[in-house]
């Protein structure tokens, strides 16, 4: 090998940085797809699934690629990027026919799928990250109904949920409904089927909020006024607050826990 080239190749590893900040134009499915398989059996007129053995983690792009963003002209952006929300996301679960195969269905009838059960902050999405693109709210997230049509083709929401160490689980089923009667066709459901996810924080720094209660007097008023409380309004022994004055607003005063006993308080002049 050439020796300049050689040298030209190491200096260019050596400056070259650690990783490249990238504009996302898609969801990442956040690792390996977990594929219930659905098949519709004619010998006992339900639909049958198989539940994968792996279970999904949320993972907020802040920790899949720390570098990366996703752009804000897509739908997907106030939810997902970490300048916005930066919510933990999943697309590894999808419904998919079994390889097996299927029976085909009744005539007049439809595979349908509806949420049955999930926390409020585990929410779903239909997504599609080819033009035009989507990220519409399904399964009962933000007032969507919890049932939706599968035409049997393979179908992976997006799925998001707060930064946390918290797991989370969402009832399933997928049933037959009748096209004719507008009802589901009774006895074809799956029954339950639970899809559960693990989580992952962020790193980023947990707020708190304390609740205070400022106890202020007009600005101007001399210094030989002192703040003093006690328990009772006619109580005779008071006591001089030594909290130490703050400004809020051009207002001078103190910041007192509010989770304190009951509180009388008065400025009583020293001369």
């Amino acid at each position: 090998m050439n020796k300049t080239f050689l040298l030209s190749a190491l200096v260019c590893a050596l400056i070259r940085p650690a990783a490249f900040s990238t504009t996302l134009t898609g969801v990442p499915m956040q690792g390996m797809m977990a594929m219930p398989e659905v098949a519709y059996d004619t010998n006992d007129a339900r639909i049958h699934v198989m539940m994968p053995m792996d279970v999904p983690q949320l993972t907020p792009l802040l920790i899949s690629n720390p570098a990366d963003n996703f752009d804000p002209l897509d739908p997907w952006f106030s939810a997902l990027d970490p300048s916005a929300q930066g919510l933990s996301f999943s697309r590894r679960y999808g419904f998919v026919i079994s390889m097996m195969g299927t029976d085909p269905l009744p005539p007049g009838t439809q595979m349908w799928i509806r949420k049955l059960s999930g926390p409020a902050d585990l929410k779903f999405y239909r997504y599609n990250g080819s033009a035009p693109k989507e990220f519409t709210p399904i399964f009962g997230t933000e007032g969507a109904t919890n049932a939706l049509y599968w035409n049997q083709m393979m179908f992976h929401p997006a799925v998001t949920a707060p930064p946390s160490t918290n797991p989370y689980a969402a009832t399933f089923e997928v049933y037959l409904y009748d096209t004719v009667s507008e009802q589901d066709v009774p006895g074809s459901s799956s029954g339950p089927l639970v899809f559960n996810f693990t989580n992952v924080a962020d790193g980023r720094p947990e707020l708190s909020l304390a609740p205070k209660v400022f106890v202020a007097w007009p600005s101007g008023t001399a210094s030989n006024w002192v703040l003093e409380s006690a328990p009772s309004i006619t109580a005779t022994n008071w006591t001089g607050v030594t909290n130490i004055p703050v400004t809020v607003d051009g207002q001078p005063g103190v910041v007192l826990d509010s989770g304190a006993t009951q509180q009388y308080f008065r400025m009583r002049y020293i001369p």
